[in-house]
Order: structure tokens, then sequence, then C-alpha cells
């Protein structure tokens, strides 16, 4: 089993940007085994959309935040052998060009540890700022990694959708992973399970910590419904991995996050699965010392 953690990107951590490169390095020698990172781009003062869904706010641990393209590479360049991925990166806002030549970057610099997950993002604000209607999020991201499949994998690539275009283009550098790097969806919507049915190598479930979740139906079931899609699709459904999010807030205490690790191995067979601490971490101390108690105890 394969036991990850998020990188200090966000909240009171990002004030620790110089630390990065140790916390990677000291991550991997307790154990880790990826190291990830999400992606926000605004705190609205006055959302239209809150987090988590139904608040009317924005937490504090969003208002500040690091670049997760450049967290990669920072953790890329200090560590050997962890995988490094995102979860997620809002696909829609990014032309593919720009994202296949960020990702492939840092592919090649880690020798193929890149783990890229997608998702479509849900702020209003967020799309504003980064100019692109929320309405047409999920063609985008649809086009988007169609396009960026192109790009890892031709050597002359060209792409012409209705929201982004590729003209033809030498594509030489390629991702060391072949064909390209598995492609990760989150989403529990149904446009998102057939996303992953359709596109994706895996899909990135969120297990949150406490509450009263069954692994086995909030993980189990809609994997099995995602297989099933990916079988109607003509594609083998046994190829289609999983990574789960364990995601405690605020009030989770690590005896009921090392539980719920628990569960979901022995409930929902998961081989790989992500620990979140941002609503727990005080420090980059800290964030390791939780770490190594977890990776000790599951």
């Amino acid at each position: 089993m394969r036991i990850g953690f998020s990188l200090p990107q966000l909240g009171t951590l990002a004030h620790q940007a110089a630390d990065i490169a140790s916390f990677a390095r000291e991550a991997e020698a307790l154990g880790a085994g990826s190291l990830w990172v999400g992606d926000r781009l605004l705190a609205p003062v006055e959302p239209t959309v809150g987090y988590p869904p139904g608040a009317d706010t924005i937490p504090d641990e969003f208002h500040r935040i690091l670049d997760p393209f450049a967290m990669l590479t920072v953790a890329a360049t200090a560590t050997e052998n962890v995988l490094l991925g995102s979860n997620v990166l809002n696909a829609p806002w990014y032309p593919p060009a720009l994202l296949a030549r960020s990702l492939t970057t840092i592919d090649v610099v880690s020798r193929g540890r890149l783990v890229p997950g997608f998702g479509v993002g849900w702020s209003p604000e967020e799309f504003q700022a980064a100019g692109i209607p929320i309405k047409e999020r999920g063609a985008r991201m649809d086009e988007c990694l169609d396009a960026l499949k192109q790009l890892w994998t031709a050597d002359v690539a060209e792409y012409g959708g209705r929201h982004w275009q590729v003209p033809p283009t030498h594509a030489y550098l390629k991702p060391v992973q072949r064909p390209h790097p598995p492609i990760y969806i989150g989403g529990f919507a149904p446009a998102s399970m057939r996303r992953v049915a359709q596109r994706g190598d895996g899909w990135l479930p969120i297990l949150p910590v406490p509450g009263d979740v069954d692994p086995g139906m909030a993980i189990t079931a809609p994997m099995s419904q995602i297989r099933q899609l990916a079988e109607e699709e003509g594609r083998d459904p046994g190829a289609i991995d999983m990574i789960l999010r364990v995601y405690p807030d605020q009030t989770a205490t690590i005896d009921q996050v090392v539980t719920a690790i628990g569960r979901a191995v022995e409930e929902a067979g998961v081989e790989h699965l992500l620990v979140d601490l941002m609503f727990l971490a005080k420090s980059i101390d800290h964030t390791l010392e939780m770490a190594d108690t977890i990776l000790r105890r599951v």
C-alpha cells in the first residue's frame, strides 16, 4: 500500500515556502509514497459558492496558496522515488499547450514520477479571474484532456476543438512515462464519472474525516459504476485505477484518520491514498510529525 501526503502549499504553511524541499525530502525518508498539490486561485471575500459545499464563506486556509506547478517542481528536485501528484488541477483554466509544457517538464525532471489529476473546478470567481466562462467548464475539460493526449503522444501534434486549438506543431519532447502520464479525474457527479470512464486512467474519490461514511458505498460502489461505464465505452474496466484522498477537517484526530484509512483498505481495497493534513497542520514540523504517526500506525 502507498500512502502520500499533501505538500505545504496552503494556509500558514505557505509562508514556509523556503522549507518545501526539506519537507519533501523528510516525508520521503519517513516512508511517504507520494506528495500532492491542489489548485486554488482566489479566496473571494463574498463568494458565490462557499466551501465546503453549503457554506457561505471560504476557509482561511484558502487565503494563502502557492503555485502547484512550482511546488511539484521543487519536490521533484528534492526527492528520488515518491510519486508527485495533483488532486486536482482545474483543467478548464489552462490552454492545453501551456498545461502540456508544464506537466511534461515536471515528468522529465522527476524521471517519470508525475501523477496528474484533474477536475472541473467550482468557484465562479476563480473562473472569472481566469477569463473562462464557468458554464463551459465541462466541455473545456474534455477538450483539454484530448488535446493534452495529442501533445503527449504525437510528434506533430494538432487539435481543433470548439474551445481549445493547437495548430500543427512539432512536439518531440515527451514525458518519460509512455504513452503519457496516467490521467486521474476527480468528482462524484455523473458527468465526472463518465469522464473517468471515457478519458481517464483513474478516479480520485474523497473520504471526509470525521464522518459516518461507509467506504464500500462511498468508494466501491461508484468505482464499480465507473468500470461498468468504461466497459460500455469499449475500454478495459480493470485498467481504471483509483487513488483515495483522506480529508480530515479541523475537528479530526489522528486516531480518526488512522481508523478511516484502515476501513478504506479493508472495505474498499484501497491500495494508494493520500492524506490531506491542510486543516490540521500548525507547522511543517507538525505536519511531518502527523505523517510519521500515520505511517507507523497504518
